[in-house]
């Protein structure tokens, strides 16, 4: 699919989609629930779809009546296939397999697209501390599993993701014993945050010592609950970079005091000057001079495409640290940022470690660019259309439906084009 946008102001206002962080979670949960739990303001994006049909897959009834789902769970899982499929979601990827290791038989967690080339071998020697049959592709998916998840000790090399962090956190409450999992080089610690959040609000508790050590009694239960999921900071990100960018623009759907990671997005438009306003959920970013600002986007690496689409708006050069944290995505993002904006006329300089140096300027237009195969592209390159010379035809845009299905046409909606 290809999406053309226009040079164009933006006004008005806008709901933040769902988080699909917080809703994958939750669907995780609610399947090992006994009893009914009903999610709401879930949503619709891919991701959030393949966790749904994962949870379906383990046993449990899935049903959606509007913006609601509900989820009636079991703690003892009875799965119908023998092969859960996530999509693209390398969250679900990594937050299922241990769930799935709590069953005495094999099951295989497989996927498609990007997700085939990414990592998932930090799983492997931690899974089998725990007592768990493991195999993977080469340290990639398919990944077979056969439990039980035991109790005990393991170490989890978290510099790659904390995903497969959430994912003990969530399955081994439920195992015999108790388990202290050891965490080294730990990054995105805000998902942990949220990971224990939803925990806690389905009635089970983690101790979180420094982010080092977690110690998880087993044994535990969920409880079923009417669980509210909270709007996307994520998603929102580039709503409010265009506001900065080119006109004024309020988003609603949004906590303020969030846990998620890419809530940090209000820090880095305050630091280039946005003109914020923040209020009862609700968000409103307005153009100003923009000045070139210091961002660290270690813990939150998803708000990338948006900071370069943010500083190639500012005067001067702006620094983003971080870009370690890019290479496993949905695309290389930092190599492909670079080569997007450059065709877009915005010098991009990656020489430093682990940062880039975005020089801001004028946008050129009047090209097609791929996203890639990547949500966050798509609607990176979008935003930065907005203030180019000439339409940017941007090809592969459905990618946004991984996680924002209904962005062009929010977008369409503010520009009025």
């Amino acid at each position: 699919m290809h999406k053309t946008i226009h040079p164009s102001s933006i006004s008005g206002t806008t709901a933040a989609p769902s988080s699909k962080s917080y809703a994958q979670r939750a669907i995780a949960v609610a399947t090992l629930a006994d009893g009914e739990s009903i999610l709401r303001n879930i949503g619709r994006c891919d991701d959030i779809d393949a966790a749904l049909s994962v949870a379906e897959a383990l046993g449990a009834t899935v049903s959606r009546t509007g913006g609601d789902v509900s989820i009636i769970g079991h703690s003892t899982l009875t799965p119908t296939s023998e092969t859960l499929s996530v999509g693209e979601s390398g969250l679900a990827a990594r937050l299922f397999t241990p769930i799935a290791a709590m069953l005495q038989k094999k099951v295989t967690i497989t996927g498609h697209g990007s997700l085939m080339s990414r990592p998932v071998s930090m799983m492997e020697e931690p899974l089998r501390r725990l007592g768990v049959e493991v195999t993977t592709s080469e340290g990639k998916l398919p990944v077979t599993v056969r439990g039980p998840l035991k109790g005990g000790h393991a170490e989890v090399d978290g510099s790659v993701s904390s995903q497969f962090l959430t994912g003990l956190l969530t399955a081994l409450p439920l195992a015999g014993g108790d388990s202290v999992i050891t965490a080294e080089n730990l990054v995105s610690r805000p998902y942990i945050d949220m990971t224990c959040d939803v925990l806690r609000s389905f009635g089970v508790h983690v101790d979180n010592d420094s982010y080092r050590t977690f110690t998880i009694k087993g044994g535990q239960r969920y409880k079923h609950q009417c669980y509210n999921i909270e709007g996307d900071w994520s998603g929102a990100s580039c709503l409010l970079v265009a506001g900065a960018l080119a006109g004024d623009v309020t988003v609603t759907n949004l906590c303020g005091r969030s846990l998620q990671a890419d809530k940090a997005i209000l820090e880095a438009l305050d630091y280039a000057g946005a003109d914020i306003s923040i209020e009862w959920g609700h968000v409103r970013v307005r153009h100003s001079m923009l000045n070139s600002f210091s961002f660290d986007a270690t813990n939150c690496p998803d708000l990338f495409p948006a900071l370069v689409a943010l500083a190639a708006g500012c005067r001067g050069e702006s620094t983003l640290l971080g870009t370690s944290r890019l290479t496993h995505k949905e695309s290389d993002r930092a190599k492909v940022l670079i080569d997007l904006y450059s065709a877009m006329g915005i010098e991009i300089n990656a020489e430093y470690d682990d940062a880039l140096i975005v020089r801001g300027g004028e946008i050129k237009g009047g090209m097609t660019l791929s996203s890639h195969g990547d949500h966050r592209m798509a609607m990176s390159v979008a935003v930065s259309a907005l203030r180019a010379d000439k339409p940017i035809t941007i090809e592969g845009a459905e990618a946004v439906g991984k996680s924002y299905a209904g962005f062009f046409d929010d977008l369409k909606r503010l520009t009025g084009k």
